[in-house]
């Protein structure tokens, strides 16, 4: 076992390296250690992990400790394989501020390159760290990786939306558990997608940065948003076409990675306690891999032309809508333009979902969660969509033309459905089933809702998806004739059990 204060970490990370090269000859990119200096921070200086330190000083032991075993295990692993390559991540984003925490944030905005900075040699005299780093002891140790450094051959940036920081010496403005202070000053530490307007600059900000800084070619290679399915899509068609703008622009991005591709778990609490599990371009939390709909979006987002995207990714992601900001916004300087919201995409030109039921409570509740996601949706009333009416069914879905329907519609009243059953049964199965089969013929996907009522008795355990119905009620055998029916039919068809 081992931790990053550990005088012995760098060799034997690089005995490791050694190891895996001899076991993987053929493997050219490596990252010995992924965000040295994220990871020097949450381990020493912020003590959320082993070893659960909290001082400056253990802060850039952990660092040098960590780019000391970069530096040797790249040696060893081109002892093996000479052309190995190093990729060099690390969490890039800018710290803003108002002017009394100024100092702070220009210290973390210097501090934020210091990984690259020392694997390129730059860390000497006249550096603005040097002294600082020198002061604790570390002058030594910062010369000899200067004198033998280990320029990464890619620039890995690593870019979220909670990587661009906003410190305010306002704190009473703030909740509680946002405070903070650096021992000399009390301000809170926020993500400034929430608060600062205009947006800041973002990952093509942080990319034209490292760019800049040192002209080594780059890549995207960790791309996730923890939010909706169309949000994880909308975030990931934005790096892509950022990287595609910034080269040609002449800025050398050679790759977009999709991380995690099989999700994370714990992200959304630091790992400091068990958390969520947040899928990944594949969702496993189902026993085995299942295909998101970032899949296809991957595989094809080198060829595809904008009018050829997911309709979902017409609409704009929450960090470019008014319900980003959690606090009461902050003005920044910025160039006239960065003040025009962007109105690109119109949503009115993308296909819809449809939504069936405008009157009842499900209807009205699923377009409200449209409206803030940014899904553009129609929702029909039975004047205007009949399901006793096929001919009504098909004329509306030819008028809309959706990529998904929603049945929000049906009989509600489990208990008069009992002295009503050919009525709940008209409503709930046949005009589902003529919906479903309407969708089917116009390869649209559709979604139902059933009810445990299918099954009709207390189990001794809860449902699966796998247990037999067996309805003792007439609302019960609605629904599953209605899954029945929807179960026969070809094409995409979603029931959700309630």
């Amino acid at each position: 076992y081992t931790d990053l204060l550990d005088p012995g970490f760098a060799t034997g990370l690089a005995d490791h390296a050694a190891a895996v090269a001899e076991r993987y000859p053929w493997v050219m990119d490596w990252t010995p250690v992924n965000e040295p200096v994220t990871t020097a921070r949450f381990a020493a200086l912020y003590g959320h992990w082993y070893p659960h330190q909290r001082d400056e000083a253990s802060f850039w032991i952990a660092l040098l400790n960590q780019i000391d075993g970069t530096r040797l295990a790249m040696r060893a692993v081109r002892r093996i394989n000479p052309t190995a390559r190093l990729i060099q991540t690390e969490d890039l984003g800018r710290t803003y501020a108002t002017v009394e925490v100024r100092d702070q944030a220009a210290f973390d905005n210097v501090r934020r390159w210091m990984s690259w900075d020392l694997l390129c040699g730059r860390v000497v005299p006249g550096h603005p760290l040097w002294r600082r780093v020198s002061g604790f002891g570390l002058e030594e140790r910062l010369r000899t990786i200067a004198d033998d450094p280990c320029p990464p051959d890619v620039i890995g940036v690593n870019h979220y939306l909670t990587s661009d920081r906003f410190l305010d010496h306002r704190v009473a403005s703030y909740p509680a558990g946002c405070r903070g202070d650096n021992g000399r000053q009390r301000f809170v530490d926020v993500e400034a997608v929430r608060v600062l307007q205009p947006p800041v600059g973002g990952l093509g900000g942080a990319l034209r940065e490292a760019w800049q800084r040192y002209g080594i070619p780059l890549a995207v290679t960790e791309v996730h948003n923890g939010s909706t399915r169309e949000e994880q899509m909308r975030w990931m068609l934005g790096a892509w076409q950022t990287a595609e703008r910034l080269r040609d622009e002449g800025v050398d991005v050679r790759a977009v990675t999709s991380w995690a591709l099989l999700g994370s778990k714990g992200w959304n609490t630091l790992l400091t306690s068990p958390g969520l599990y947040e899928p990944g371009a594949y969702d496993v939390s189902g026993g085995k891999p299942r295909a998101t709909a970032l899949v296809p979006l991957l595989q094809n987002l080198s060829g595809m032309e904008p009018g050829e995207f997911h309709p979902v990714l017409q609409g704009h992601g929450w960090w470019q809508r008014p319900i980003r900001l959690h606090h009461a916004a902050v003005s920044r300087p910025a160039r006239a333009r960065e003040h025009v919201e962007d109105a690109s995409g119109s949503r009115e030109s993308a296909a819809p979902i449809l939504i069936v039921g405008a009157t009842g409570t499900l209807g009205g509740a699923l377009a409200a969660a449209c409206r803030h996601r940014d899904l553009h949706h129609v929702v029909t009333g039975r004047d205007e969509l009949d399901l006793s009416d096929a001919a009504s069914i098909g004329r509306t879905l030819d008028r809309y033309k959706p990529w998904s329907v929603i049945n929000a519609a049906g009989w509600v009243r489990v208990d008069e459905a009992e002295t009503q059953e050919q009525a709940c049964f008209e409503a709930n199965a046949a005009g589902a089933a003529r919906l479903a089969r309407a969708c089917a013929e116009r390869g649209i996907h559709s979604s139902s809702f059933s009810s445990d009522l299918v099954f009709g008795q207390e189990g001794t355990r809860p449902y699966r998806e796998s247990d037999r119905p067996a309805p003792r009620s007439a609302y019960g055998r609605s629904k599953a004739a209605m899954e029945d029916a929807a179960a026969a039919l070809p094409g995409k068809h979603l029931i959700v059990r309630t």
